[in-house]
């Protein structure tokens, strides 16, 4: 093993060491079974909760520098959760082979109902903007506050060649490529150029453990969605805010913030931050996130 794989190989596994303080979890959401991690004080067990939703090519233990900060904060406790997606770790897969983002939403509140959470604040990072703009179109009364974090806004409003093409070409890279290749040759695409050798395994290490089939459905989601017909529904009823890394490549600041401009919320850049800015720079996305509850 080179110094190069040495470095990551330890990077991940200090992350793992950590993450193994947030147990994986299990509820049964309707039909469906749903994996997560949780991180709650005995003191922040009466604020409101705060559910964290995932990327395409991640999952609950992206989170696990939020759970440190946000959960265990000595200052305002919280009940942090993040799911693994339908498809994902241990989550049973939607039953619709090529989904759409309320087929999402709905184990999302059937999940919440499971845990006996009636209203919570939301944020969602890049696909995990789409489910949960969906829920909070259908369900704003259950939504405190929306922070939606380099939100993905979907194919669903493109030409249908469009849509198509860019589904099939990321389905041929999952077939060609499969988890572990996806993880080598897309991960760094995620992060800024700033990105310490820790925010870099850490993207590989969620990368690499994403199941095939949730992958595939995500990405019909990813090609069927349309987040700014959703935002558009929820403007006015449910308390929003856009924010992007600024040096993000895969949704960048100016389509986030027309996002932003259709929630009629505030937008935000995050200097020295890619797409993945909440692994590369934590401690700003967390006070990011902390400042956002505090508000709503």
């Amino acid at each position: 093993m080179n110094e190069a794989m040495h470095t990551a190989a330890s990077s991940a596994a200090a992350l793992e060491t950590r993450l193994a303080r947030f147990v994986l979890r299990d509820a049964q959401a309707g039909e469906a079974r749903v994996s997560y991690r949780e991180a709650v004080d005995e003191r922040g067990k009466e604020a409101l909760p705060l559910v964290l939703l995932h990327g395409i090519g991640s999952g609950a233990a992206s989170w696990v520098q939020q759970f440190e900060a946000l959960g265990e904060s000595q200052d305002r406790p919280r009940r942090v959760l993040a799911w693994d997606a339908p498809g994902y770790g241990a989550s049973t897969p939607v039953a619709n082979a090529s989904p759409v983002a309320a087929d999402y939403a709905r184990v999302l509140a059937d999940w919440l109902d499971t845990l006996g959470i009636e209203r919570c604040v939301l944020v969602g990072h890049s696909l995990g903007a789409i489910i949960a703009g969906a829920f909070a179109a259908g369900h704003p009364e259950r939504v405190a506050g929306l922070l939606l974090i380099s939100p993905a806004a979907g194919y669903g409003a493109a030409e249908a060649a469009v849509r198509e093409g860019k589904r099939d070409a990321r389905l041929a890279m999952l077939a060609e490529l499969g988890p572990q290749g996806l993880a080598e040759k897309r991960s760094a695409n995620m992060l800024s150029p700033h990105a310490s050798a820790d925010a870099r395994a850490w993207v590989r290490w969620n990368m690499a453990r994403v199941v095939p089939q949730g992958y595939a459905q995500a990405t019909h989601l990813l090609a069927n969605a349309d987040l700014a017909t959703d935002l558009a529904r929820c403007a006015g009823k449910v308390r929003m805010a856009v924010a992007v890394g600024a040096e993000d490549t895969i949704t960048p600041p100016p389509a986030c913030e027309r996002l932003a401009h259709i929630a009629q919320a505030p937008f935000q850049t995050m200097p020295r931050a890619g797409h993945a800015g909440y692994i590369e720079q934590p401690a700003a996305y967390s006070a990011l996130i902390d400042m956002f509850c505090a508000e709503h």
